[in-house]
């Protein structure tokens, strides 16, 4: 994972992304541990608060289990394959169309994040 610091994008959001982008490729599986928040926190030099409210909000969402002292795990998911296939299929349309009408990535995870809000 790689967080680019002169990015509109705040790194929460692209560490969360990255994150999810991931489980959904299937890099990362269920039941696999995620680094510590400090080791994460040093390792893409972000502060600890970042990367420990990314993981809170990628639990409440689904994504992340937290076992205590035992670390931080991916979550078996809620959908099935097929779900995140369609799901992915819809995304990649919506991404491809975004490009063709001249936005890059950082103007339309804003608009992802501005319609999810609503």
């Amino acid at each position: 994972m790689q967080i680019d610091h002169d990015a509109v994008t705040p790194p929460f959001e692209q560490l969360r992304q990255q994150l999810i982008d991931r489980i959904a490729r299937g890099e990362l599986q269920p039941g696999d541990k995620l680094p510590t928040v400090r080791g994460l926190a040093t390792e893409l030099g972000l502060a600890a608060n970042t990367v420990a409210r990314t993981y809170r909000e990628l639990e409440t969402s689904g994504y992340l289990r937290t076992a205590g002292r035992s670390g931080t795990f991916v979550a078996e998911p809620e959908f099935s394959t097929s779900e995140l296939s369609a799901a992915a299929t819809l995304t990649a349309s919506y991404v491809t169309e975004m490009r063709r009408l001249g936005f890059d990535p950082d103007h339309i995870r804003q608009q992802l994040s501005r319609a999810l809000d609503q």
